[in-house]
């Protein structure tokens, strides 16, 4: 089995661990200990932060990826470009300490009408978008080493594990709101110091510069690459956006009840975090070497097998949709996120199943190009949220996310194919397409004609009886269906170590 492979793997377990933990902490901690003002409030200032951190990067992140290969030296000290890694961003950062403290009293005033909790804590937004930094700064440190298990463990795992201590401490009472959320936002400082230990414990990592090695031709590449890819950060943050819109607009009652149907939709797109982390270096080498049939080939299996996994997810998620609210605490004040749950599915299956084409740009030589979509994702993003948040409300956002995410990748990836001949696409989509279809067809045929047998039943038992049926039956349609296709020899392999599968 490759590093590609073992590393993406391990990095998906991690991940959904990471999701074990946080269904559990969401599900049944959070809408118990937090009124959805404060659900709300957590998730405004984590999404500020992150994206904040991210226009912060200055590019950092992708420019780590695109350079490495020129970088990467035998003595593992690979020319200093771990030191670039934390300098860059620390200007960043104070650049965006300087804007924050020149409108700081707007953001403050933006917020105070709706969500005064919002400008209450707004002094810990600078903090927090620093945590923030430094944690992905050196995951992508990692990554490029190809070690993700343990960053994506600190991240998905023991982040949540630390706040799932602060919402108990304060939903049963022992800490204060204040306090609470002081310890909210130090849990990313924790997982950002753990990052650092353990990059250091690679003992690969040098973050004394070698200036000799830096030419004005290469700087001049470096600088402009990474002054274009800051303009990214807003392609994979379109979401973060949509929350601080609703935190403006809607308060942040709304905002928590979309929170939880975020969280819902967002595990649609947990296996890219790790196929997408540790595929990227290699597309990044590729399209070094000019080895275009490489990066084809890598395109088109990442995006195949993403498209598998996340419509998947969506489809045994959206059967079992009206069950887990039934269960959860307070389900009935959530339910109205169904619709978010739905139309952020779909944008998370665009996103992670075409981001790939993303990822190609970005380390090609036509990378500049990026800047002109992410200006037509942004700004579509923004107007698509003004005009259907006061239609729609959060359904609204959500659909907004979708239309974007639809918008950018129609004209990215009609570019990729008319300039480097790329495409992320084969016919076996179309084939992963209609059983998605197949399985919403069957899903149908099952509540019209299965679901009333559990009539007799109790309602929270004939409802839970039903979902457990329908999804065994559902999901052995299609691994069966699946062994039939042959999508790939990596999906026939992980078939064929399903025991009943074997023949």
């Amino acid at each position: 089995m490759g590093v590609i492979a073992r590393q993406s793997i391990k990095g998906a377990l991690a991940n959904y661990l990471g999701v074990a933990i946080g269904f559990f902490t969401t599900f049944f901690v959070l809408t118990h200990c937090l009124t959805q003002e404060e659900i709300g409030l957590t998730r405004v200032m984590v999404d500020a932060a992150m994206l904040f951190s991210g226009l912060a990067q200055l590019g950092t992140n992708a420019s780590i990826i695109r350079f490495f290969p020129f970088f990467k030296s035998d003595d593992g000290k690979n020319h200093g470009i771990f030191g670039w890694s934390v300098l860059i961003p620390m200007v960043g950062f104070m650049l965006f300490a300087l804007c924050f403290f020149i409108f700081k009293q707007d953001i403050v005033d933006t917020y105070s009408l709706k969500s005064p909790l919002i400008a209450d804590y707004a002094y810990l937004l600078l903090p927090l978008t620093f945590f923030a930094l430094y944690l992905t700064v050196f995951e992508t440190n990692a990554s490029v080493l190809l070690r993700i298990t343990v960053p994506r463990l600190v991240r998905e795992v023991g982040i949540r594990l630390f706040n799932l201590v602060c919402y108990l401490l304060y939903g049963y009472g022992v800490i204060s709101l204040d306090l609470f959320v002081l310890l909210f936002c130090l849990s990313y400082a924790v997982a950002m110091l753990i990052n650092f230990g353990y990059l250091l414990s690679l003992g690969k990592i040098s973050f004394r510069i070698d200036w000799s090695f830096i030419n004005r031709q290469r700087l001049k590449e470096m600088a402009l690459y990474t002054l274009f890819m800051t303009a990214t950060v807003l392609a994979g943050n379109i979401p973060l956006i949509n929350s601080l819109f609703l935190g403006a607009k809607t308060g942040l009652a709304l905002t928590g009840v979309y929170t939880i149907a975020f969280y819902i939709a967002n595990i649609v797109e947990v296996p890219y975090r790790s196929l997408g982390a540790i595929s990227r270096p290699m597309v990044s080498q590729a399209v070094r070497d000019g080895d275009w049939q490489e990066v084809n080939r890598l395109g088109r299996q990442v995006s195949l097998h993403q498209f598998l996994v996340s419509a998947l997810i969506f489809f045994f998620i959206w059967i079992n949709l009206e069950p887990l609210f039934a269960v959860i605490p307070h389900g009935d004040e959530y339910v109205g996120g169904m619709g978010v749950v739905f139309f952020l599915g779909l944008a998370k299956i665009v996103n992670s199943s075409l981001s790939i084409g993303t990822d190609i740009l970005n380390y090609s030589k036509r990378y500049p190009f990026s800047l002109l979509f992410i200006a037509v994702l942004t700004a579509s993003a923004i107007w698509f949220n003004n005009k259907l948040i006061p239609l729609w409300s959060i359904n609204g956002s959500a659909c907004a996310t979708l239309f974007s995410y639809l918008l950018y990748f129609i004209l990215l990836l009609g570019f990729l194919w008319r300039s480097m001949k790329v495409s992320v696409f084969s016919g076996k989509h179309l084939v992963v397409l209609a059983l998605l279809l197949v399985l919403f067809g069957a899903n149908y045929l099952w509540s019209w004609l299965v679901t009333p047998l559990f009539g007799s039943l109790k309602p929270m038992m004939a409802l839970m009886t039903d979902a457990l049926l329908r999804s065994a039956v559902m999901l052995t349609l299609t691994l069966l269906f699946l062994c039939r296709i042959h999508i790939s020899d990596g999906i026939d392999a992980l078939l064929r170590k399903v025991p009943f599968l074997k023949k």
